[in-house]
């Protein structure tokens, strides 16, 4: 021993000498216990032995741990925030001795590391520092990896992107229990309850994260209140937005949030749900999604920025004061369909040609905007519904943009009531965001309900879809309507008048008859219509 000391003073990434002995079998256990110790748990990314004090690599993966395990927000840990870490990486709470014993060896070692009978962070890493000083690497360990890190004090892949098998056709959410955790780091990080995210308490929040992941076009994207900051709605939509454009980038969020430790999951993937094919959607004419996504599509200059910042609630002169570099070409919110919650995501594409592309096209609903006050402005939406959804399944709007300004006569023939009359579509909507107070959702609604029942070519009079009139309305001119009075007219027409004496009694008793029983069915539908919106 006399001369291996000198070797380890002089080499300090040898962290262990053992006396052994192959003859005697003296120390053999020892030696494969410290070589296997070495291996799985090494000292040297954790500690310099110089310094006799934890690396920089270390403090910062602790701290993230501390802030996530942190789960009011204080600053300490108490004794149930203590109790679930310890149950989170060793699947065993702590004896109330035996945590009145980890605070009382913090304190006579330091001042400050505990508060308000609760662990600080300095408390926090000291407490680690004093566990790899005494050779205990193996605890620090076990919690670096509980929360994702690898030996090189990284996060893996495998915990930031765990595996997600993604059908075509099919789109990704976040569910309920998501929701609820996201709610609870809103929660934590709004430290005024003012429902709004602060500057600070948005860069609070993203402490976690090794960069800013939200940028400042966020704030044009989503609903803000009126000093700029994003509310609580605007953070679940922003949160939903991520997850239905780039589920991956959304896993990797909720893995640096610590979603699986907090919500106890195997991985952040339990927080996505993956709906179910479009197609099968079609087919039993009924949708389990919550969010839907509009392509907005017209000529430059025809409105469509404004159409977007007004879903958030902004006029013409809210507008006004965005930054050209600030500017988002998405915009998400929530409306409410018959009483359910639903997303609708309003995604701008610059189409300066007729040509798109199947990713442009592929969508829930489309948003046709022209400018009602330039002449020229419709012919290029006639175009780009002609050459990509008149044949589609896709719902169309035609939205008459600009509506507060004088409105002049397109160039091109039909005209764009006439065009809407031909092709079955919802007349043209006018829509104008020059408004003194906030700017309405109502053809907002309409779009939404458009994506939500795709299968129902529903063509409502006025904006709203809900007053007494547009039910009727739109029950009168809905295609089973006309297809049963079609086929009742035909089968009446065939039996009785082809065969039968016009002038006789008969005939006229059983036309009564099938007149009755169609009143009596159409009412049916009528009812069976109304319950159901």
């Amino acid at each position: 021993m006399e001369t291996i000391l000198p070797i380890m003073n002089q080499y300090t990434e040898i962290e262990t000498c053992v006396e052994c002995s192959a003859k005697n079998l003296k120390n053999i256990s020892e030696l494969f216990y410290y070589a296997q110790k070495a291996v799985l748990h090494p000292t040297g990314p954790l500690y310099c032995p110089e310094e006799k004090e934890m690396k920089p690599a270390c403090i910062k993966a602790l701290t993230r741990i501390f802030k996530i395990t942190d789960q009011d927000n204080d600053g300490i840990l108490n004794d149930a925030e203590l109790n679930f870490f310890q149950r989170a990486c060793f699947n065993t709470p702590l004896a109330p001795q035996a945590l009145e014993d980890v605070k009382n060896v913090v304190r006579k070692n330091m001042s400050d590391g505990v508060f308000d009978n609760g662990l600080t962070l300095k408390g926090f890493l000291f407490l680690h520092t004093l566990f790899i000083q005494r050779g205990r690497h193996e605890t620090t360990w076990t919690v670096l990896r509980r929360f994702g890190y690898d030996d090189d004090l990284e996060l893996t892949q495998d915990y930031l992107f765990p595996p997600l098998k993604i059908p075509p056709d099919c789109t990704t959410e976040l569910n309920h229990n998501a929701y609820l955790f996201l709610q609870s780091v809103f929660d934590k990080h709004d430290l005024d309850r003012d429902c709004g995210l602060s500057p600070d308490e948005l860069k609070d929040l993203f402490k976690v994260f090794p960069y800013m992941p939200w940028g400042p076009d966020v704030h044009n994207t989503v609903c803000t209140n009126d000093r700029g900051w994003i509310t609580y709605q605007g953070y679940l939509s922003q949160w939903t937005l991520t997850t239905y454009l780039d589920v991956q980038r959304c896993l990797e969020y909720m893995g640096y949030l610590g979603y699986s430790i907090i919500s106890e999951q195997e991985s952040q993937a339990a927080a996505v749900t993956v709906t179910r094919d479009k197609k099968i959607d079609l087919q039993k004419k009924q949708t389990q999604r919550n969010v839907f996504r509009c392509n907005v599509i017209g000529m430059k200059g025809c409105g469509k920025s404004a159409f977007l910042q007004a879903f958030l609630g902004r006029n013409l002169m809210r507008q006004r004061q965005i930054r050209e570099d600030h500017k988002s070409f998405y915009a998400i919110s929530t409306t409410y369909v018959y009483g359910q919650e639903k997303y609708l995501l309003l995604h701008e594409l610059f189409a300066d040609s007729e040509f798109l592309s199947d990713s442009e096209i592929s969508c829930d609903v489309v948003c046709l905007v022209y400018d009602s006050s330039n002449p020229s402005s419709f012919e290029f939406c006639a175009r780009i519904f002609k050459q990509h959804f008149m044949d589609s399944k896709t719902p169309c709007m035609i939205v008459a943009a600009k509506s507060d300004l004088h409105e002049v006569k397109q160039d091109c023939s039909p005209s764009p009531s006439d065009f809407c009359r031909k092709h079955k579509m919802p007349p043209p909507q006018p829509f104008t965001c020059n408004t003194v107070d906030v700017p309405s959702k109502d053809i907002y609604i309409k779009l939404t309900t458009m994506a939500m029942y795709p299968h129902a070519r529903l063509r409502c009079m006025c904006t709203c879809n809900r007053c007494t009139f547009c039910v009727c309305q739109n029950f009168l001119n809905s295609d089973l309507l006309h297809s049963v009075k079609t086929k009742l007219y035909t089968a009446v027409l065939n039996r009785h008048v082809m065969q039968a004496d016009l002038k006789s009694s008969t005939f006229w008793l059983r036309a009564s008859v099938g007149a009755t029983m169609f009143a009596v069915l159409g009412f049916a539908m009528y009812r069976a219509l109304l319950k159901q919106r």
